[in-house]
Order: C-alpha cells, then sequence, then structure tokens
C-alpha cells in the first residue's frame, strides 16, 4: 500500500477547495479584505500544494510552463492596459469613472480589471519560481563521478 494514499486522497478534496476560496477572496475583494495579490497567492499554493503532493511533473501538466508564462504577461497586459484605455478615453491613467456612464460602474469595472492582472500576475510568477526552484536538478555526490 502506497504510505503516502491519505495524503493524496485528502489534497484531492482540498486543493479544488483552496482555489475556491483565492477566487473567493478575489470578488469578495472590492467589499472588504482581500484582492489579487492574496487571491493570486492563495490559488498558486493550492496549485503548490498539489506539486508537492503528486510531484512537479503532475503540476506541470495540470498547469503547464507555457501557461505561466502567458499568465504572467496577461497579468501585466490587462493591468497596464486598463490604465492606457482610461488615457484613450482621456482621463488620468487608472481613473475607472470613464470605463462607463456612471462613474461609479467604471470604478468597480476598471478596479475589477485591475484586480484581474494582478491575480493573473502574481499566481503566475509564484508558480514560475516554484517551478525554477523545483525543477533544479540536485547535485552529483561524489560517489556518482
Amino acid at each position: 500500500m502506497n504510505p503516502h494514499v491519505i495524503l493524496r486522497v485528502v489534497s484531492k478534496f482540498l486543493i479544488p477547495l483552496i482555489a475556491l476560496y483565492g477566487f473567493y477572496v478575489h470578488f469578495h475583494g472590492d467589499y472588504g479584505p482581500g484582492g489579487g495579490f492574496q487571491a493570486g497567492v492563495i490559488i498558486a499554493a493550492s496549485v503548490i500544494l498539489y506539486a508537492l503532493i503528486f510531484g512537479i511533473d503532475a503540476a506541470k501538466k495540470a498547469v503547464p510552463p507555457s501557461a505561466v508564462r502567458v499568465g504572467m504577461s496577461l497579468g501585466v497586459l490587462l493591468y497596464g492596459g486598463t490604465g492606457v484605455v482610461t488615457w484613450m478615453l482621456g482621463a488620468e491613467y487608472l481613473n475607472y469613472g470613464v470605463l462607463s456612464y456612471d462613474p461609479s460602474h467604471g470604478q468597480h469595472y476598471g478596479i475589477l480589471a485591475v484586480e484581474l492582472g494582478v491575480l493573473f500576475a502574481v499566481a503566475s510568477v509564484m508558480l514560475a519560481i516554484f517551478y525554477a526552484f523545483g525543477s533544479r536538478q540536485p547535485d552529483l555526490s561524489d560517489e556518482d563521478w
């Protein structure tokens, strides 16, 4: 019997709940504590937990490094692009009021877009750092020479 069977079964139950909690923190961040940074860390932690339990190769199949690179780029472009759109609409950089006919709706849309960009960027960078350190090859011992 695999000595880690309980750990694997429990983690299969907990990992989706951790990711769901990360999305809750993100979407609740408009009205209370939380937001893109905290949600990005929580979602990345769920993938890192998956990698620690099932192996880094399995995690790279679930969330490939190419998707991580796209997530980093998309996050920065979404954050910066929101500011550029507000410029193009004649307001200051990241002045969200111009994103809708009603300034309060525009504020909501802008904050949601920026926080989504932060979520993508933070989660992707955390995974990129983990993949970089987790994929390092161990040093050779004297016996392997």
